[in-house]
């Protein structure tokens, strides 16, 4: 008697908690969905809020570019009466103080860029010195005259640098 107790409890047992398993797995399996379906509105959501302060980054990333571009650069910072090495040293604080406004763009634009970007602006200041280096070169207009004849064949590295951001840009439409 007491065998036929225990197998008609487990009869009606065992059925229950074979439901209450399933429904429970399909009760898990439909809040990870929907915790998944959320995350994934969130992050459109962001996205759509993001994207035009990244366009505008890589627009400002630009503008900077074609600021240190050392033909429109000397073109804008008027040498004056300054010695050369004056002048680079005017010249190199411009880019710098340029950088340092534009600093905070890089959490909107992709390592890779902002990498092409810091090299862009090292190389032009490279360039400079170098160029500034040469010993029958004294005064400003001396340097500007030699920087802007070695620069007509535009191959200046922020002209590189804007062209990666041109085809990162293309990319994200």
């Amino acid at each position: 008697m007491q065998l036929e107790k225990i197998l008609e409890i487990l009869s009606y047992a065992i059925p229950s908690v074979i439901t209450g398993a399933v429904a429970y797995y399909f009760f898990a399996k439909h809040i990870t969905h929907e915790e998944k379906r959320r995350r994934f509105y969130l992050h459109k959501e962001n996205q759509k809020q993001s994207f035009p302060l990244r366009l505008q980054a890589y627009e400002r990333m630009v503008l900077f570019l074609e600021r240190i571009n050392p033909n429109k650069l000397l073109l804008r910072v008027n040498p004056g009466s300054l010695q050369a090495n004056d002048y680079l040293q005017l010249l190199s604080n411009t880019i710098e103080q340029e950088f340092e406004h534009n600093l905070s763009q890089q959490i909107y634009v992709s390592d890779a860029c902002w990498t092409m970007i810091v090299t862009a602006k090292n190389t032009t200041l490279q360039l400079l010195r170098n160029k500034a280096a040469i010993e029958n070169i004294h005064t400003a207009q001396e340097f500007q005259e030699a920087v802007l004849k070695e620069g007509i064949a535009d191959d200046y590295p922020s002209i590189a640098a804007q062209t990666f951001i041109k085809n990162e840009v293309a990319d994200l439409f």
